[in-house]
């Protein structure tokens, strides 16, 4: 059960700003591996599979060329393959539910993996930008910041500690902790990051945008802001 939760653990917190997805038997089914949400929170804890992208994952998406090969981990439905399927890039989106992968197989390439239990499927591969949303599983994490490619980014935004105050997910499994994602991807240059709450919906979440600088780059990158 712990650790389907952790896979869950990224059904939470865009899908207020749209409609939801429904995928049976996975992410949705957070409340009901957690328990009944807390009285103390007004927050409805929704699907991970949202029809717009992530405003920290638009905010950034500039520093993802087109034609870039971008990897969108535990995708879900594919918001977020969709965003930059459209945007030209050559995407692969990974998750363990391979109904929801079908449905994006004529705009990406797919991979059905559990990610958890099993060998990263991607051994070997880098890409241009890695894209992660609403999930963590901490012993991925130097693995997923190995994927990014000389001169790609890594974008990430999850849960924070603090968030179990006002709902859910409340397990400390699925939350960052202070400056966690700094510690992990301290050999890129940060472009950005942020640490704190946030109103609509509430939540605290913790999310970065860095660079592996190309070595020996003859000028300065311009990482517009």
């Amino acid at each position: 059960m712990a650790a389907d939760c952790r896979q869950r653990a990224h059904a939470a917190f865009d899908a207020t700003l749209s409609a939801t997805v429904h995928r049976p038997g996975t992410c949705e089914d957070l409340h009901e591996a957690e328990g009944p949400e807390p009285a103390r929170s007004a927050v409805s804890i929704p699907a991970h599979d949202t029809l717009e992208a992530s405003p920290w994952v638009q905010r950034w998406s500039h520093l993802v060329p087109s034609e870039a090969a971008v990897l969108d981990v535990a995708c879900g439905s594919g918001r977020h393959v969709r965003w930059f399927a459209k945007r030209g890039c050559r995407v692969t989106g990974v998750d363990r539910d391979a109904a929801a992968l079908g449905a994006l197989a004529d705009i990406a390439q797919t991979v059905v993996a559990d990610i958890e239990h099993g060998p990263w499927p991607l051994a070997g591969r880098r890409f241009d930008a890695v894209v992660v949303t609403n999930y963590l599983w901490r012993a991925l994490l130097p693995t997923l910041v190995a994927s990014v490619d000389d001169g790609g980014v890594l974008i990430y935004e999850t849960f924070a500690e603090g968030q179990a105050s006002i709902g859910k997910p409340s397990n400390p499994d699925f939350l960052l902790r202070p400056g966690e994602l700094l510690q992990a991807a301290a050999g890129l240059r940060l472009i950005a990051f942020e640490d704190g709450f946030l109103d609509t919906p509430a939540r605290f979440v913790q999310r970065i945008a860095a660079v592996r600088e190309r070595p020996g780059a003859a000028a300065a990158a311009r990482y517009r802001l």
